[in-house]
This record gives structure tokens, sequence and C-alpha cells, in this order.
């Protein structure tokens, strides 16, 4: 329900901002700003996303935690999507979402609302850590006879080949 009504409330906010801005400074000026911030939107979340993806993989080269790293970056990506979309609210929450600290405060506010049931580094599905790694098995010992099965052409002498 809560979606329902913020896929209807942020409309009317911008449409509200636009003719509250448009009146005061004009429509030219109200496109110019409109644009400009998706300009410069675009380009901060460039730099943020390559500091957040640089974060990312010292997080997995120190075999630690991603899950901030991602949560940063999916923030990151967002706020990109909003500061693309035109209006002066998008834009305010898309640049709110480019701060660090905001991104921390909403990444603790989420955390404390998330449970994770499981969470392990280092393995795959099916695979069991109390295995022996591959090749550190026992050994077992056998004979075997490699068998080559005869070539049939499939088709008649071309010239090029031998058969």
């Amino acid at each position: 329900m809560w979606l329902f009504a913020l896929f209807i409330a942020v409309p009317l906010i911008e449409i509200a901002l636009f003719i509250q801005i448009g009146g005061a400074i004009g429509l030219g000026w109200t496109l110019l700003i409109v644009v400009l911030t998706a300009i410069l939107g675009t380009w901060l979340v460039r730099a943020q996303g390559m500091l957040a993806l640089s974060q990312l993989r010292d997080s997995f080269s120190r075999l630690n935690d991603p899950t901030e790293p991602l949560a940063h970056g999916a923030m990151i990506l967002f706020s990109g999507a909003l500061l693309l979309t035109p209006g002066f609210f998008t834009d305010a929450v898309g640049f709110a979402l480019l701060i660090p600290s905001v991104r921390s405060a909403v990444f603790r506010y989420l955390r404390a609302r998330v449970t994770v049931q499981r969470f392990e580094m280092g393995t795959g599905p099916g695979q069991r850590t109390d295995q022996a790694p591959p090749g550190k098995g026992p050994v077992i010992e056998g004979e075997f006879e490699e068998v080559v099965p005869p070539k049939k052409p499939t088709h008649g002498s071309s010239g090029w080949t031998r058969h």
C-alpha cells in the first residue's frame, strides 16, 4: 500500500514544485536547472560509482563482508536513476544518496530491519568444507586400457584429406 502511495505522491510533489519554481524563475531557467542537475548528477554518479567499485574490490581481496560496498553501489545506482528523472524532489533525494554519510545511515537503518539467515564465505552451493580438496583424496589403484573407436569417413574423398 505504501508503494502505491509513493507512486501517487512523488509525481504530485514534482508537479507542484515545477509550478512553484517555474512561476518564480520562469520556464527557461527551470528547464535549464533540470538539464544541469541531470548532467551534474551523471558526473557525480560516475565518480561515486568508481569509488564504490574500488571499495567492493578491496573487500573481496581482503575477504571481508561485501554487504556494505554492495549496498552503497546499489544506492548510487538508484540515485543515478533519480537524478536522470526530471524533477526537483527526485533530484534532491538523488543528490542526498550521493553523500556517503547519508548512504551509511540508510544502510544502518536497512541492516537493522533485515535478518540474514546464513552467510558463508569461501564455499559454493553443494560444496562441503570438511571434504578434501580436489586431487588430495584417497588413491584408488586400478588398471585401464584405452579404447580408440575406429574412424569412419562420413563422406567420399575430396582429394584434400586421406582416409
